[in-house]
């Protein structure tokens, strides 16, 4: 009881100084219960959303998908003739059935040709109007579309793109542009994720997205009273001969679920990792702010020694203080965490993708797991120092405030601290040098591992030179207030070394990420120049084949040389030794593809692969199944017949575009795959004729002015959206790491705060022989900023070692180009100087305040 009533004593006593150490607690339990509240409420809108949407059975064509997409490059649904529909109608149990059509392989504009899409990466559906769409949607104006000039739309799209009563809009399909005026606009009654809804009638449906009447996707079935709906779909499917697909309303909903649950699973455990991250760099925190409070009461520890407390109590006493810092950081960041997923759900919103709170999910699990985390964490962080303080012997009650130093510890600590710097040296060494990136990912990981705890337990021995270094530079322009500056942050170099850890840790990540995005792209862009012999290129971005009439148009452009037509086939291959592969594709394109693409070859020239009943494959296949030139492998195009096809060139696997493609003309898979069955090209090349690229540009762009769902690209284009897409993903993981820097923050405050508490009689004694409030500020801004650039200095080089070391495995993929961002990094150094200023605010705002006699005064 004396141990917990002194834990509860200290702890309120020194309430302000735990402080910035709970809010550290705080903002890391947020994040793991935020992330967990969020994708358990996403979870919960997904299954609501399929639970209410599916029929009690659902019959499809076979190989059909839930989600709508295409079969194999045609650009239109699988379907089944309307004849199903009559016999599913025809089978006991059923109570009634409605064909639908509906594809999410569709482009839809507005008047200004503007797409309607949502940005979020949702779906655009369009679909024919039915009794099953009417449960989740209600008509809050207009009407049902009922002909061919009609089209409802759902109202979040409407407010989006402020769409109304009589707008024309344009729909896309591999078939053509269907325009119609919108006729009515939809709610829904379930939360919408974020997907753009279109209806028409259903004739107008099935011409527009098939292409012929008489046809539908799916048929929704709804079972008769007391027929449960495993029994109605063992009936329908033997009514139907086991010819279509037949899925009850659980297996579509657990079906959909699914692949959102995968999808929420990568992203959960993502964030997850961030807020491991915020943890470690709290941990530093936490392991500070206890150790400087054991050491101002050194005195204090000794007098509770000498009157009897054993080592156990004292020990115990500090981790009683850690627990209540625990306890109240995890209850804290546990509703803080339910705060942030509101947020996420509000931020989603705005991005398009609507998440209702009502739909808001907290799983009991999650409020236990922020707690024991949370409570875990700062107990283990505390560890340290309580057995620091337990080891205070009563005869330090007769000494000043601060135990010293132990040598001994010190030396062990820096020779630990080079072990394990070394050997995660020596694993980064064995990734940059292994022959395959499986093998050299896992020394990688091994070395990033060990060089990270190793700098982190080395970090004090760092602290004397490179401070000093960075002293030379910076703080000695400032005269006696910058020398004073340097030996306060070299007074103990074990509290510099953590403080700088923490913002080290978060660096780190940043500079080996920064190193790998910017080798990526700069690696793209050169293979790019290397490989690429034509001026444009034409696809859809939403993923949709380039039409027939699309190719004719982009064929009448002016100034173009030629043109190159692309597709990908679906093929089952049986190899020289026997073996049958499937799941291959077979890239087939016009002979003209070997210049658009200079592809490196082990053997053969590709060009040949063009010849007839001639095709390539790529080094890797050729080894595993014992192929040469010449030799003969079977090609079972889907929907097509078997050809025999010889090997006319076997290309590289160091390829990056293309990597791993094998080659044939289209016109020899034309002898093989009916003119009906053959897809639609997925690209287009053009190449301009000399001296006319601009305006061979400029005219493709006007001959596909009808045809918005295409994109033209030269190659500045491609590069730049190249770079814009590993640009964003990689800011989104810089805002998820700012967290570990916010913290990271916190601790330099942290260490400043208590810095300037433990120096309080020292900062009277300098006020008192003439040192001002301004330079008293200065010099506690220095600080602040040498150890900020102490840890910079320290993330920055260790994350350019793992990025440097990740480009060597990028190299075996094909992706050979080291760039170091400088300006970003030197923009990283730079920042880091200004959150060093920033931390020293509060504290340094405090220390000038101080009453000097009062100060003086403090024992």
């Amino acid at each position: 009881m004396t141990v917990m009533k002194t834990s509860m004593r200290n702890f309120f006593a020194h309430k302000g100084r735990m402080a910035l150490s709970a809010v550290a607690v705080l903002l890391s339990v947020a994040f793991v219960c935020g992330t967990l509240v969020f994708t358990d409420t996403m979870n919960t809108t997904f299954d609501k959303l399929f639970a209410t949407t599916a029929s009690d059975v659902t019959v499809s064509a076979k190989g059909a998908s839930d989600t709508g997409e295409t079969q194999a490059g045609n650009g239109k649904p699988p379907v089944m003739p309307a004849s199903v529909l009559d016999e599913v109608r025809g089978v006991d149990g059923v109570k009634s059935a409605e064909g639908t059509v509906f594809s999410t392989s569709v482009t839809v504009v507005d008047a200004d040709k503007d797409s309607l899409s949502p940005t979020s990466g949702a779906p655009t559906i369009v679909g024919n109007w039915n009794a099953n769409e009417a449960r989740t949607m209600k008509i809050s104006s207009g009407r049902a579309p009922r002909e061919a000039g009609q089209i409802m739309v759902d109202a979040d799209t409407a407010d989006k793109h402020h769409l109304g009563l009589g707008d024309e809009i344009g729909v896309i399909t591999a078939v053509g542009t269907h325009k119609a005026k919108i006729s009515g606009i939809a709610e829904f009654t379930v939360t919408n994720p974020g997907a753009a809804i279109f209806y028409l009638d259903t004739k107008t449906a099935q011409r527009t997205l098939v292409g012929e009447s008489g046809v539908y996707t799916n048929i929704n079935v709804t079972a008769a009273s007391g027929v449960s709906d495993a029994q109605l779909k063992k009936d329908v499917a033997a009514g139907l001969g086991g010819a279509y697909q037949v899925q009850t309303a659980k297996e579509v909903a657990d079906a959909n679920a699914q692949d959102v649950q995968e999808f929420m699973g990568v992203m959960k455990y993502a964030m997850l990792g961030f807020a491991g991250i915020a943890f470690l760099v709290g941990i530093f925190l936490i392991i500070n702010t206890f150790s400087m409070l054991v050491a101002q009461r050194t005195r204090e520890i000794g007098l509770m020694r000498a009157i009897g407390s054993s080592r156990r109590q004292v020990n115990g006493s500090v981790l009683v203080e850690a627990l209540l810092l625990g306890c109240f950081g995890s209850v804290l960041g546990v509703g803080a965490g339910v705060g942030l997923a509101i947020g996420l759900m509000k931020l989603m919103g705005m991005m398009g993708m609507h998440l209702s709170t009502d739909d808001l999910t907290v799983a009991w699990t999650t409020p236990v797991v922020g707690l024991v985390l949370g409570v875990v964490v700062t107990v283990l962080a505390a560890y340290l120092p309580a057995r620091r303080a337990g080891k205070v012997s009563p005869m330090a009650a007769l000494r000043d405030a601060g135990a010293p130093a132990d040598a001994r510890a010190g030396r062990v600590r820096a020779l630990v601290g080079l072990v394990l710097t070394g050997a995660g040296g020596y694993g980064l060494y064995l990734a940059a040098a292994a022959d395959k990136a499986s093998e050299g990912s896992l020394w990688l990981g091994v070395g990033v591992v060990l060089t990270l705890i190793g700098f982190v337990v080395i970090g004090p021995l760092l602290a004397g030179g490179v401070v000093r270094v960075l002293s030379a530079v910076l703080l000695r322009l400032f005269g006696p207030v910058g020398r004073m500056a340097e030996r306060n942050a070299l007074r103990n170099p074990r509290r510099t070394g953590a403080t700088g850890a923490a913002l080290m840790i978060g660096l780190a990540l940043v500079a080996c990420l920064s190193v790998v995005g910017s080798s990526m792209v700069t690696s793209a862009t050169d293979q790019l120049d290397k490989t690429v012999g034509t001026d444009f290129i034409v696809q859809s971005d939403r993923g949709q084949p380039i039409t027939p009439q699309a190719v004719e148009a982009a064929k009448s452009a002016e100034g173009v040389e030629r043109f190159t037509e692309y597709k990908v086939l679906d093929a089952t291959l049986t190899t020289p030794d026997g073996k049958t592969s499937k799941g291959e594709t077979i890239n087939a394109a016009d002979p003209s593809y070997a210049q658009d693409l200079r592809t490196e070859t082990v053997a053969g020239d590709l060009a040949d692969a063009y010849r007839p009943d001639s095709m390539s494959v790529f080094e890797g296949f050729a080894k595993k199944h014992g192929i040469e030139l010449g030799s003969k492998v079977g090609v079972e195009f889907r929907d097509g017949a078997t050809a025999e096809l010889t090997v006319r060139a076997i290309t590289s696997d160091e390829a990056v575009i293309d990597k791993g493609a094998m080659y044939a003309s289209i016109a020899t898979v034309a002898r093989y795959v009916p003119a009906d069955k053959m897809p639609l090209d997925v690209l287009l090349f053009a190449s301009a004729k000399d001296g006319q690229e601009a305006a061979a540009y400029k005219s493709l762009k006007a001959a596909l002015d009808d045809y918005p769902q295409y994109t033209v690209r030269d190659q500045t284009d491609y590069k730049q959206a190249l770079k814009d897409q590993i640009g964003q993903l990689l800011n989104m993981i810089y805002g998820l790491l700012a967290l570990a820097v916010v913290v990271a923050i916190l601790g330099v405050v942290n260490t400043l705060a208590l810095s300037v508490v433990e120096r309080t009689r020292e900062i009277g004694l300098m006020r008192a022989i003439g040192l001002s409030r301004r330079q008293l500020r200065r010099m506690i801004r220095l600080e602040s900023v040498v150890i900020a650039l102490f840890g910079a200095l320290l993330g920055l080089g260790l994350g350019m070692g793992w990025g440097a070391t990740a480009q060597k495995l990028l190299a075996l993929e094909g992706l050979k180009v080291l760039e170091i961002p400088w300006p970003t990094i030197t923009a990283v150094f730079v920042a880091s100087a200004f959150v060093g200023l920033f931390a020293a605010l509060v504290p340094a705002f405090r220390a000038g305040r101080m009453n000097v006699l009062n100060a003086i005064a403090t024992e």
